[in-house]
């Protein structure tokens, strides 16, 4: 293999030392050059480089008692890019904006109901996404990545039509491109960007491969294979909320998940589940079901044939997923997932030890409902450093 031009060693060289400043934070020279293995003349090239560009800056000093150029701490300048991460529900939207390394400058929400028409319903978000901007102090969005239901074409990365979902969330995707020109915009299904949270700063960050379950208002999953997360053909990888299982009225069909996994797990039955063993809940939605499972979870002797029962509930859905792909892992996330915690994380895999042959370790989500945002987050970080950090002309 022929060694690397002086021009792309250097390259790799300043994406290595910006990756390190990225995740260990400010760093001196010297700390570079243990950490990179490079010269100590190598190290001091990027770092006048990278000063040049305007990607870093001194940002303070290592130690009381050390001075001069070799204390000097060098850190991503964090105000050369600002992002935005929004997380779209059925029923409003939720938006962070942050710098490039995704400190949180401003967060925000906004309720949408079911009777705000479309054009009424895009304008309350994107202003919404127009004042956190303000708020943070930021004049323009470089990046802006979008968590919503539904499925996603992976040749055109847009949110396709699907029967059910709101019809604003779609414009939403085109309103917020016209009102940020100069913003690179994409969107991810939500389930995905919470299985990439959980990865990075959740329940998985050991695990090369796992499934995540989300438990929410609706069901679905995110599959997770040797690091890299995996959407299928049309984009559908994960759809169990139409997975067909015992318990139910009838079966899925091919607009309407009523009759499959969604009418075990998801919130409305979890509700209708915690009735029928003496519990209350209010409206049909996710925060209730989880609030009720919370509340299962902190009085397990009194709620255990509930909980008991929800677990049968939940391992079907685990259990057909391990069956085909032997994750070895999987997480319930979600609000409910999170609030059944490690108790219903281990009735649940009870049940799928005896049903499968195959090991799998179910862990409850440590970042429950605010996983979207995270990995939406996380997303459009990320895809700001590709840009950012690139090799001048590419």
């Amino acid at each position: 293999m022929p060694a690397a031009s002086p021009s792309t060693a250097r390259a790799i060289n300043d994406r290595l030392a910006l990756r390190l400043l990225q995740h260990e934070g400010p760093l001196t020279a010297g700390q570079l050059k243990q950490l990179t293995g490079l010269s100590r003349p190598t190290v001091a090239d990027l770092v006048e480089r990278l000063t040049d560009a305007g990607l870093i800056t001194v940002v303070g000093e290592a130690g009381e008692q050390r001075r001069g150029p070799n204390a000097r701490l060098y850190g991503i300048v964090a105000d050369r890019a600002h992002l935005a991460a929004l997380d779209v529900r059925t029923e409003g939207v939720s938006v962070a904006v942050s710098d490039l390394v995704g400190t949180v400058l401003a967060e925000a929400s906004v309720p949408i109901g079911d009777d705000t028409g479309t054009g009424p319903a895009v304008e309350r978000a994107v202003a919404l996404v127009e004042r956190a901007v303000k708020e943070a102090g930021a004049d323009r969005l470089h990046t802006v990545g979008i968590g919503a239901p539904g499925l996603i074409d992976p040749a055109s990365g847009e949110l396709r039509d699907s029967s059910g979902l709101p019809q604003w969330h779609r414009g939403l995707v085109a309103t917020l491109q016209e009102r940020f020109p100069e913003a690179r915009v994409s969107v991810e299904n939500e389930t995905n960007l919470a299985a990439l949270a959980e990865q990075r700063d959740g329940a998985a960050r050991d695990r090369g491969t796992f499934v995540l379950l989300w438990l929410g208002h609706g069901t679905g999953a995110a599959v997770v294979l040797d690091g890299a997360l995996r959407r299928g053909a049309s984009g559908g990888t994960g759809e169990i909320g139409f997975l067909p299982v015992p318990g139910t009225t009838g079966l899925p069909s091919a607009t309407d998940c009523a009759g499959g996994f969604h009418s075990l797990a998801g919130s409305a039955a979890i509700t209708r589940l915690a009735a029928e063993h003496g519990f209350a809940a209010g409206e049909a939605h996710a925060p209730a079901a989880a609030r009720l499972v919370a509340e299962a979870a902190a009085h397990a002797g009194e709620a255990r044939l509930f909980l008991d029962a929800l677990a049968d509930r939940i391992a079907l859905g685990v259990a057909s997923v391990v069956a085909v792909l032997d994750p070895g892992c999987a997480v319930l996330g979600g609000e409910v997932g999170q609030a059944g915690g490690p108790l219903l994380a281990a009735l649940v895999e009870e049940r799928v030890r005896r049903m499968s042959p195959l090991p799998v370790a179910v862990r409850p989500s440590t970042l429950g409902g605010t996983a979207v945002l995270r990995g939406a987050l996380l997303t459009a970080r990320d895809r700001a450093q590709e840009v950012l950090f690139a090799p001048p002309g590419r």
